[in-house]
């Protein structure tokens, strides 16, 4: 990547390797971290599929079992953060806001690969204990296919150049609003 010198192609940028995460299993972008507070209080982060990215409506879209922890956390506190750390371009992206649960829809359950349902659904839940690795009944549950949105409030970029690195602060409110900020 090319240094930034402009907010918006910086911006536009970002959005391009969100959106080629969705589409791409090798994208740096497929896999980010998303980060919760716990029940506990404390920061809960683990890696997920990246399952869409919508630029115009600053959101992006995860997949999860109904079941798991990070339904319970975000339905507590809301607030998120997903982080994307792309090693060759040597750029960093955090998108906080406000992480949104609801049931999938027939449609987006149909598109979900054959192969990725059975871990909506099994005995026991998600994080429950077992006594061995393989005490676990993977299945198809429909109705626990559960869509992760999250809406964007603000994105923190850097930019790590052989030089200098350049930071970037967008926050959303009618439409995108960027600064520079000090890496």
């Amino acid at each position: 990547m090319d240094s930034p010198k402009d907010l918006d192609a910086f911006r536009n940028a970002v959005w391009q390797r969100l959106s080629r995460g969705v589409a791409d299993r090798r994208a740096a972008a497929r896999n980010p971290v998303l980060s919760t507070v716990g029940l506990d209080g404390a920061a809960k982060a683990r890696v997920v599929v990246l399952r869409g990215a919508d630029p115009s409506g600053g959101r992006l879209e995860m997949h999860t079992d109904a079941e798991s922890q990070k339904v319970a956390e975000l339905t507590r506190e809301p607030g998120a953060t997903a982080l994307v750390w792309d090693a060759r371009a040597k750029l960093q992206i955090r998108a906080e806001g406000a992480l949104q649960a609801r049931s999938g829809t027939e449609q987006e359950w149909d598109r979900v690969p054959a192969a990725a349902r059975r871990v909506y659904g099994g005995t026991p839940h998600p994080g429950k204990a077992i006594a061995a690795p393989a005490a676990f009944a993977p299945s198809e549950v429909p109705a626990r296919f559960c869509v992760l949105t999250l809406e964007i409030a603000r994105l923190d970029v850097l930019w790590l150049g052989p030089e200098l690195h350049y930071r970037a602060v967008f926050e959303r409110r009618d439409d995108w609003a960027g600064h520079w900020v000090a890496p």
